[in-house]
């Protein structure tokens, strides 16, 4: 009997030995996938090695949905630096919590003082310069500038000289019949000149840059008494950012936040592009400009072979519009004005704390280089999405050879995404951050570029390592580098002139406080105003 009791023991307390590690495993593994995601992610959190299928993304918006195949990972993901399980969830949590927005909300609607549009004087023809970005903003300073000139704005003209050579027309990346309705109380706005004025004689001007109401109103008003139409040679920065009435600044948000729509086309692709990366979890949307063009116009040669160097040196010098053609590569990168690298970037995300398994959509034309040059970034993030990995050949097609179009999609996804890092402060840059302030300041990363190539060299030769005291130092460079709310920047200081002007934030970039209110509750009354700050 004794026998028989001693091994009914022995044969319980291997039971509860088994039954105490299973719970240990289920407990460490749990606190593992807190590690990269949020709690309230981890239910839908798809297998990081294994994209999700069609069936469990369930799209149905285009036609041809079905033929998508999801994108095959080459490498598993780097193990990430090992924490406790409490650490890493609270880690994560950090790295995806957007900014306090402080209760800032959009207030745009005109002041009770502003009239509908006064019969018109004239006709405004708008030719609009630059890439796609560049383009939106001078539409919606050319609906301003038509508002205070009282003028008929005439559907602008794309920019189809440019470096991209793009044969898009407005209609083709924005939506024409919104913009004319959305702005009908502001500005009246035709698609196109009247017949009879065809070949009437045109005052051409070229605005002057950052110039403020008085130059309109005098000087551009006054060719009215002239000419019944003025054509606009070029679009962008021909509006000073600051001291313009209130009414003028809110049309200008009005018309860029709300009106300048893209075209229903490519609103339902990028959309569907923002629900696929949304199917992989939280994601970032990296701006990488580095593209052939970027790296040609501002002379970043870094890291590039002899060859590649001449290559780009010659695309300047041939192309007639920019104006700068010697440039010192090196003392621009220590300034500041290059593009970070596709490893720099790298460096910079592990850096911040962001695991292998991070989504990265990378928005951006083809990366100079090719996968040779990305290689680097793919190795430590494998989970890297642009456009063509995540939709089919025939799905893009409408597309493919129209830049503005291509650009149009990945400011879609930009704006849309968990968190937003240029590597570049190019006018995409400006723009997708403006606009995201405009929505509540959402998470906009701002690299800074002059403190971080400091350190990139120091790990390049050596003197510095990657790890817990780098990833410190470039944390704590960007705690006030991530969009939260601030009155836009004015000019730098003992600055003159033109380069008064430059030196300030542009306007499309920092909405507030003109088109930005901070709403105050009274403690009396269960009521909200709106109050700008």
């Amino acid at each position: 009997m004794q026998k028989k009791r001693w091994r009914k023991l022995g044969f319980l307390r291997r039971v509860l030995t088994c039954a105490i590690a299973l719970i240990s495993l289920v407990a460490l593994f749990s606190a593992h996938l807190h590690l990269f995601f949020p709690p309230s992610q981890v239910s839908m959190l798809p297998d990081p090695y294994k994209l999700p299928t069609q069936h469990e993304i369930q799209y149905q918006k285009l036609s041809r949905e079905r033929s998508w195949i999801q994108p095959h990972l080459s490498k598993a993901p780097l193990p990430a630096l090992k924490l406790d399980g409490a650490n890493r969830s609270l880690e994560s949590n950090k790295l995806w919590k957007p900014p306090p927005n402080r209760d800032f909300t959009p207030c745009v609607e005109p002041t009770s003082s502003y009239l509908a549009p006064q019969e018109s004087r004239g006709y405004l023809l708008v030719h609009t310069n630059g890439g796609l970005n560049q383009m939106r903003a001078g539409i919606c300073d050319m609906v301003a500038v038509a508002r205070i000139i009282n003028a008929t704005l005439v559907v602008p003209e794309l920019d189809k000289r440019s470096f991209w050579q793009d044969t898009s027309n407005f209609s083709d990346v924005f939506d024409e019949d919104y913009f004319i309705t959305a702005l009908a109380n502001d500005v009246k706005i035709i698609r196109k000149l009247p017949k009879e004025l065809m070949i009437a004689t045109r005052a051409v001007k070229h605005f002057r840059s950052w110039s403020g109401i008085d130059y309109y109103e005098q000087e551009i008003a006054s060719l009215w008494d002239d000419y019944q139409v003025i054509r606009a040679a070029k679009s962008d920065s021909r509006l000073v950012n600051n001291n313009l009435p209130p009414d003028i600044q809110k049309l200008r948000c009005r018309a860029c936040y709300e009106a300048l729509r893209f075209s229903p086309r490519i609103e339902a692709m990028g959309k569907l592009l923002v629900d696929r990366m949304r199917s992989y979890g939280p994601y970032i949307a990296l701006h990488l400009r580095y593209e052939k063009d970027m790296l040609a116009f501002s002379g970043c040669t870094h890291d590039l072979s002899i060859e590649e160097a001449n290559e780009l040196t010659a695309i300047r010098e041939n192309t007639s519009y920019w104006k700068v053609k010697d440039i010192d590569s090196t003392e621009q990168r220590a300034k500041g004005y290059c593009p970070l690298t596709p490893k720099e970037v790298g460096i910079f995300l592990r850096a911040l704390g962001f695991p292998p398994t991070t989504p990265i959509y990378i928005a951006a034309g083809e990366i100079y280089g090719g996968d040779s040059r990305m290689a680097d970034i793919t190795s430590v993030f494998p989970i890297l999405m642009k456009k063509e990995k995540l939709a089919t050949v025939e799905e893009l097609d409408p597309f493919i050879n129209h830049a503005s179009q291509m650009a149009a999609l990945d400011y879609i996804v930009s704006v849309e995404s968990d968190i937003f890092i240029p590597s570049y402060s190019g006018n995409m840059a400006r723009a997708v951050e403006g606009h995201r302030r405009f929505l509540g300041h959402r998470k906009t990363i701002s690299p800074d570029r002059k403190l971080l190539v400091r350190i990139f060299d120091k790990v390049a030769n050596g003197t510095m390592k990657e790890g817990k005291k780098l990833s410190s130092r470039i944390i704590e460079m960007h705690k006030r580098r991530q969009g939260s709310p601030r009155k836009r920047k004015g000019p730098i200081s003992g600055t003159k002139g033109t380069d008064r002007f430059r030196s300030e934030e542009a306007f499309y970039v920092n909405p507030l406080p003109d088109c930005l209110c901070q709403k105050e509750s009274t403690e009396n009354e269960n009521i909200t105003t709106a109050v700008i700050r």
